[in-house]
């Protein structure tokens, strides 16, 4: 079995940071942490950032300057420092992981975060 939970979510003002967390347990060996997406109401699940296991980065262009991704592996957490908040950055965010053997993802309860103007 593998966990994955987020923390770090919450309600800022406009112009503010967050920074989420998500961490692994359970099974981890079987896992690559593959990024984080969000969900807005009415709107589909999309990438916000994404890292690989050999440390390429990916943002999607609506956060590109603004967002960190980063991942301690000691702690088996990726994190996702979010700065220069917007309103429209107001969503549902999961973190991802994929199994390395078989055809499986792997998704966190998700984290509130709301940005207020």
């Amino acid at each position: 079995q593998v966990q994955l939970v987020e923390s770090g979510g919450g309600l800022v003002q406009a112009g503010g940071s967050l920074r989420l967390s998500c961490a692994a347990s359970g099974s981890i060996f079987r896992i690559n942490m593959k990024g984080w997406y969000r969900q807005a109401p009415g709107k589909q699940r999309e990438l916000v950032a994404g890292i690989t296991s050999g440390g390429n980065i990916n943002y999607a262009d609506s956060v590109k300057g603004r967002f960190t991704i980063f991942r301690d592996n000691a702690k088996n957490t990726v994190y996702l420092q979010m700065n220069s908040l917007k309103v429209e950055d107001t969503a549902v965010y999961y973190c991802n992981a994929v199994d390395r053997f078989v055809p499986r993802d792997y998704w966190g309860q998700g984290t509130q975060v709301t940005v207020s103007s």
